[in-house]
């Protein structure tokens, strides 16, 4: 279903009509020159979308806690990101680790932007390794003298 788009003007001058066409809809985009836009849903869309969001995760979560769940969602995992084929078996698995503790933020803490730093993060890996010069550059011997690990912060 496509959202419909109104201005924040629209919103401010004509609130009953936004407000008619919000139950109808269910929910509104809502631009705006200076700002970030908006989204304005009704309390019982909002919380559906919450329940998605909640079942999928728990789910999600639930089948990496099995060797055949953690299997099928291994082999699923190009469908829902092609770029995956570039990582390498371990660093794949740490990606869907990572991806596995970002849907329990979701489902236990309402965190959203952990899922999307996660999948960000990943990309931008598999984009680099798909990249034979950049990988190559990134993974040259620095001259001079090693300085030892580098400790987490």
């Amino acid at each position: 279903m496509l959202t419909p788009t109104i201005s924040f003007f629209e919103l401010s001058k004509s609130s009953k009509r936004v407000a008619e066409t919000l139950d109808k809809a269910k929910r509104l985009h809502v631009t705006r020159r200076d700002g970030e836009d908006m989204y304005l849903t009704t309390a019982g869309h909002d919380q559906q979308r919450e329940e998605t969001a909640d079942i999928t995760a728990r789910l999600f979560a639930a089948l990496m806690t099995t060797d055949g769940g953690a299997r099928v969602i291994l082999l699923a995992l190009p469908a829902v990101f092609p770029w995956v084929r570039h990582l390498a078996s371990e660093e794949l698995r740490q990606f869907v680790e990572e991806l596995t503790h970002a849907a329990q933020d979701i489902a236990e803490l309402d965190v959203h932007a952990n899922l999307h730093r996660v999948i960000a993060e990943w990309r931008a890996t598999a984009r680099t390794l798909a990249d034979p010069e950049l990988t190559a550059h990134l993974t040259r011997t620095l001259p001079g003298e090693d300085q030892g690990e580098v400790v987490v912060p």
